[in-house]
């Protein structure tokens, strides 16, 4: 076990909190609306009166608080960057953090893949009580921005899971994370479930990529908060905070906890989790009738893109095509491909319903193994 402080990064962290993204509100309308999406600068919400009921006993909301902060985490991350001067080049660390949730007693920790990156040559993870523990990547999906960790630590307060299918609107909730630095640990916010199955476009690097099926919450969400959980009012984990709206206070965004659950089951059985490979990229109706303008677009998922040397592509699946089954279980979202995808494993063979000219075709795909970044 490596267990160390390390006082002075809290200092340089409070500095260097550095994940930043433009984001869009794709906000879901009426059929008879000209657009699926509106910007951000649309502040009206299509919900209607809703009782935001205010039950629950502030004592109970104090023992949630108590009982789920201890499964709270922060987690620290590094990029070792080089740099060439003229005699010599030089290695530095850059640290940037965020937040986690407590998975097992025995230190599987889940957290957003944008708070570890890409290839970080260390990671830390803090627990309540100010220990600190060095931690090693288990499993990362950036399309989710999701990742697991883990640390070599028993005995923890591993947090409760939730049912996302069972959320309402109105719901009252509570985020928890590290707003900002380790300064402001497990901070506590509270709010409503503003609505569900958002779809959100984030730019980075000039590159417009989409995030969907997204709880969206009034719970103040930070720089830091990222990987910390969303709470029902019994204490369980229904998502994983992943972004705000920078331009709009109160639009903080959470991705549901269920989607994540069969990887976690794969992660604690066997310590791992190979994700299978399909080779696609594909918009769902909303986000395809955005990017293209079409009015007239059928239930499905669209192909956009396609890896030559994947198993869809090789087994005969086009760009065009429309992805209207994945394993005979109805798709509508890459939420719902995703969740049916992570129950499976490479090697497995599915079939996948597809709609192409006016014409319904079946098709066999073996299942292959992913690298990092793929879907």
């Amino acid at each position: 076990m490596k267990k160390f402080l390390y006082t002075v990064f809290v200092v340089v962290l409070s500095s260097i909190i550095s994940v930043f993204f433009t984001v869009s509100v794709l906000e879901e309308r009426d059929s008879s609306n000209s657009g699926d999406f509106a910007n951000v600068s649309v502040a009206q919400n299509e919900m209607g009166n809703i009782d935001v009921g205010t039950n629950t006993d502030l004592a109970d909301i104090t023992d949630i608080i108590e009982d789920v902060k201890t499964s709270v985490v922060g987690v620290s991350s590094a990029a070792r960057e080089e740099s060439t001067r003229i005699f010599d080049v030089r290695n530095t660390e850059t640290w940037s953090m965020g937040s986690g949730v407590i998975l097992t007693d025995d230190g599987y920790i889940l957290t957003n893949h944008h708070v570890i990156g890409d290839e970080p040559s260390k990671m830390v993870v803090t627990l309540s009580d100010g220990d600190a523990y060095f931690a090693r990547h288990i499993w990362s999906e950036p399309a989710l921005d999701l990742a697991v960790i883990k640390i070599d630590k028993t005995g923890l307060n591993p947090a409760k899971l939730g049912d996302t299918s069972t959320l309402k609107v109105g719901q009252n909730v509570i985020a928890i994370g590290n707003p900002l630095s380790l300064q402001f640990e497990r901070t506590v916010t509270s709010g409503i479930i503003s609505a569900l199955n958002r779809a959100i476009s984030i730019s980075s690097d000039g590159v417009n990529n989409y995030m969907e099926n997204l709880i969206q919450t009034d719970a103040s969400i930070n720089p830091g908060n990222s990987g910390g959980p969303l709470v029902d009012m019994e204490g369980n984990v229904i998502g994983i905070n992943t972004i705000k709206v920078t331009s709009a206070e109160g639009m903080g965004f959470a991705i549901p906890i269920d989607i994540i659950k069969p990887v976690i089951k794969n992660i604690i059985k066997d310590g791992y989790y190979n994700t299978p490979y399909v080779g696609i990229y594909a918009y769902d109706k909303r986000t395809y009738k955005y990017v293209t303008q079409k009015q007239d677009v059928a239930d499905g998922l669209y192909i956009v893109e396609l890896d030559t040397n994947g198993p869809a592509y090789l087994a005969g699946i086009r760009v065009g095509d429309v992805i209207l089954e994945f394993n005979r279980v109805k798709v509508l979202t890459m939420m719902d491909l995703r969740e049916e995808l992570f129950s499976l494993k490479p090697g497995d063979t599915v079939n996948i319903k597809i709609l192409r000219d006016g014409g319904v075709m079946d098709f066999n795909v073996v299942l292959g193994f992913r690298n990092e970044g793929a879907e």
